[in-house]
């Protein structure tokens, strides 16, 4: 899936609006892969897989868009 980074937090996590949906999803800087947290900017488009956990949906193996 694609999408863009929609917020930052300096705690560790954001999240990401997905392209064609309504509902962003939760990532934490454990699952980012070949990226940095600091090189991750709002509005940087980046590629991800979707994983439900115990809260719900969230983005893993978030890396930046080919």
């Amino acid at each position: 899936m694609t999408g863009t980074v929609k917020i930052k937090l300096e705690k560790g996590f954001g999240f990401i609006s997905r392209e064609g949906e309504t509902k962003d999803l939760f990532f934490h800087s454990n699952d980012l892969s070949g990226i940095t947290f600091d090189e991750l900017k709002e509005g940087t488009k980046v590629e991800f897989e979707v994983e439900v956990g115990e809260k719900g949906p969230n983005a893993k193996n978030v890396r930046l868009a080919q």
